[in-house]
């Protein structure tokens, strides 16, 4: 029995209709607005894939969009913006809300929508499918051994240590303008507010990028400044004019198919580090190397330890925009693990002067995550690592 592509599509293209007809191996629903694909939507749950029109009777796509969202049985149902022609803002629109894919009508083949639908359904399912036995989800759970002992010492260093947090938090303060703490937003098992004291002069964010072009540690080529996105792919080249290898991608006046632009990211990602760590940082300041090199800057993260966010031991907490780059399976495996104020990397890092490759740190975080998961939780081997860091935490380069 011959199996279909279940697929409502919302708007008035009669074109694209007509193409999208062409094709065996789909269904079709068609709705001309909101309303009637909201009713639709009520009493249906078997589709494959939704398409809408950007430009629908008195209202927009993204309309619908924002109601599929919120019922939550849509989750696995690939979600197709179209538009007539490119628009930059409402590609801009479409990519901040985390819709599936952004396709202009008149320049797609039905084809290559068909590949499409069918790559988006395989991974949402993929993404949103969980084991259930016994009726109940498997979710993540922090050891209750290791949540009593980070809430003990975090409480305990913080009572020890804070006359002497005052006595820095004043010399901050006296030094250079500006809040004496400082907080980002970073990456563990979740998201959520870093802190630490302040060891860099107020503004020094903006100076990063050039810093991690000119000093990251962890860089180990250059990156050639031709934009790739200007070469044509050679699997288009040879069909026929106007037809591509995989769905077309539009980024601000570039056209660029999928395929071409994915190998062209993974060839810029071999010249270009995932992590950033300048060394001898010229934004440091004078009472910033101090606590910096007697880790005093990391003490405010026995904060995040008493709510939750991080453990005394784990996987460093990730910038975002570092952990955004950390997709495949070999790199994303350390997020199994909790977000900790040391961990297997900090202590060989510091041990070894701040001397280590990218890969080095990337195996180590697995590895913890490995023992974390795997292997199961060993309370005497989170104390152990502590145990390691006591001797590392003086260290003579500024990393």
């Amino acid at each position: 029995m011959k199996s279909y592509l279940n697929i409502l599509y919302v708007g008035n293209d009669q074109q694209f209709l007509e193409n999208l007809q062409k094709q065996e191996s789909i269904s079709i629903k068609v709705m001309n607005n909101n309303l009637l694909a909201e009713n639709f939507l009520n009493n249906t749950r078997k589709l494959d894939a939704i398409f809408c029109d950007f430009d629908l009777p008195e209202t927009n796509g993204m309309f619908l969009f924002d109601w599929v969202k919120k019922q939550n049985i849509y989750d696995e149902v690939p979600f197709i913006l179209l538009d007539k022609k490119f628009n930059s803002e409402v590609f801009k629109l479409a990519f901040s809300k985390r819709v599936d894919d952004y396709f202009i009508s008149t320049s797609v083949s039905p084809e290559s929508l068909v590949k499409r639908i069918k790559f988006l359904r395989d991974l949402k399912r993929k993404t949103f499918y969980s084991p259930v036995k016994n009726g109940k989800k498997k979710g993540y759970k922090m050891p209750f051994s290791k949540r009593i002992f980070d809430v003990f010492v975090a409480s305990s260093v913080l009572v020890v240590a804070a006359p002497f947090l005052l006595v820095v938090i004043i010399a901050i303060r006296l030094e250079s303008k500006g809040k004496v703490y400082y907080t980002s937003k970073r990456v563990g098992r979740k998201t959520f507010n870093f802190y630490k004291l302040r060891s860099m002069r107020t503004g020094s964010d903006a100076m990063l990028k050039k810093l991690a072009k000119e000093k990251n540690q962890y860089n180990t080529a250059s990156s050639s400044t031709t934009d790739s996105m200007n070469t044509q792919c050679p699997k288009c080249f040879k069909l026929a004019m106007g037809e591509t290898c995989s769905p077309m991608m539009y980024v601000d006046k570039y056209h660029i198919c999928d395929y071409w632009h994915n190998v062209q990211k993974n060839e810029t990602s071999k010249n270009n580090s995932t992590f950033v760590k300048i060394l001898d940082d010229p934004r440091v300041t004078k009472v910033g190397k101090f606590i910096r090199n007697t880790s005093i800057d990391e003490l405010p993260q026995l904060i995040n330890v008493l709510k939750g966010d991080m453990s005394i031991v784990g996987n460093r907490p990730l910038p975002v925009y570092e952990a955004e780059m950390l997709t495949a399976d070999t790199l994303s495996k350390r997020f199994l693990a909790p977000a900790g104020i040391t961990g297997l990397w900090q202590v060989e890092l510091r041990g070894k002067g701040g001397s280590m490759s990218e890969l080095e740190r990337i195996e180590l975080d697995n590895e913890y995550a490995h023992h974390f998961i795997d292997n199961n939780f060993s309370f005497w081997y989170d104390v152990k690592l502590i145990l390691r860091t006591i001797p590392a935490l003086l260290q003579k380069s500024a990393v």
